[in-house]
């Protein structure tokens, strides 16, 4: 099992536990560690087979660990290119998020809506499950094919309330209310969870490798595959559905009691709202679940259990 993993299973138990672990390892001044540094990192934390034998205590050890998370595919042993890694989620995925729930003309909001699934989908592509091997068929083309179909599709669909509000002339208050501030959030968190599915359908199809709890891998589970995926479409749709949601609440409040007195402070309030709302749903969504999954023996295919008496089984959820 990766080191990864096994520290997740280690100090990843609760829900508070994977957040505060999260909330260090999504730290973007990561990013500027390089190559060699994290390759330094992971030897390190490699050879010191006993650090997880009990909590972290020693600083050194934890900073290593917390490089290991936000920078190296659990599975493929890579390091993650620098734009696809944790850290790098929050800082690339904001202005997409604040252009994409301003945008009021249909035209603009599909670009910027294609541009903020094309990146989440990538990044899905990138920190998903590497079980399925491109060698033995063509999954990454299968992949990029889904993936442009989804991205293309959520698009459309995120722009179509728009092109219905101009073509019918839709300008009541309330189509006002409901289209530009009641559907957005709904329709990204539907559209997200609908991308992760398309980009990781092959976890569907394939399986993705089941270990016991000493690491070793029993074999491949379409099971586990289809649970990992769903757990992290689920995820995805309640960050963004949250994140388009609860700005425009806030907003509403500090409208109505009139906390901000200029209009023009408006814009500036709803981005920093908008910020402070992703930057606390990262961490969490991402701690919806473990990210390394446990999977009983009764979900299990017949034929992985056939070679094994355990009871309890472990794989890699992805992001």
């Amino acid at each position: 099992m990766d080191a990864n993993l096994r520290l997740w299973r280690a100090e990843g138990q609760s829900f508070w536990q994977r957040f505060l672990l999260w909330a260090d390892a999504l730290d973007p001044l990561l990013l500027l560690k390089s190559s060699n540094e994290i390759k330094r990192t992971r030897l390190l934390i490699q050879t010191n087979e006993n650090t997880l034998s009990e909590p972290i205590q020693n600083d050194q050890t934890k900073q290593a660990f917390l490089l290991s998370l936000s920078s190296v595919h659990p599975d493929t042993d890579k390091i993650i290119p620098v734009l696809f890694r944790p850290p790098a989620f929050m800082p690339i995925t904001l202005p997409l998020v604040i252009v994409s729930s301003v945008q009021h003309q249909a035209r603009h909001a599909f670009f910027s809506q294609f541009a903020f699934h094309a990146y989440t989908a990538a990044f899905t592509l990138v920190n998903g499950n590497g079980t399925p091997k491109a060698e033995e068929y063509s999954l990454q083309q299968k992949q990029i094919l889904l993936g442009l179909g989804a991205i293309s599709y959520a698009a459309c669909i995120g722009a179509l309330p728009l092109i219905f509000m101009n073509r019918y002339a839709l300008k009541s208050s309330l189509m006002q209310l409901v289209i530009k501030k009641m559907l957005p959030a709904p329709l990204f968190g539907l559209t997200s969870a609908f991308t992760v599915a398309m980009v990781r359908s092959p976890e569907f199809d394939n399986g993705i490798e089941v270990m016991d709890r000493n690491g070793k891998v029993i074999g491949v589970s379409k099971k586990a595959g289809e649970k990992a995926v769903m757990e992290t479409a689920l995820s995805r749709a309640v960050l963004f559905g949250t994140t388009f949601f609860l700005p425009e609440v806030l907003m509403y409040c500090v409208q109505r009691a009139r906390l901000v007195k200029n209009p023009r402070a408006l814009g500036p309030a709803r981005m920093f709202v908008t910020m402070s709302v992703l930057a606390g749903m990262l961490p969490a969504s991402f701690s919806m679940f473990p990210q390394c999954g446990e999977i009983k023996r009764a979900d299990l295919e017949p034929e992985i259990l056939s070679s094994t008496e355990e009871t309890e089984f472990f794989y890699n959820r992805g992001i």
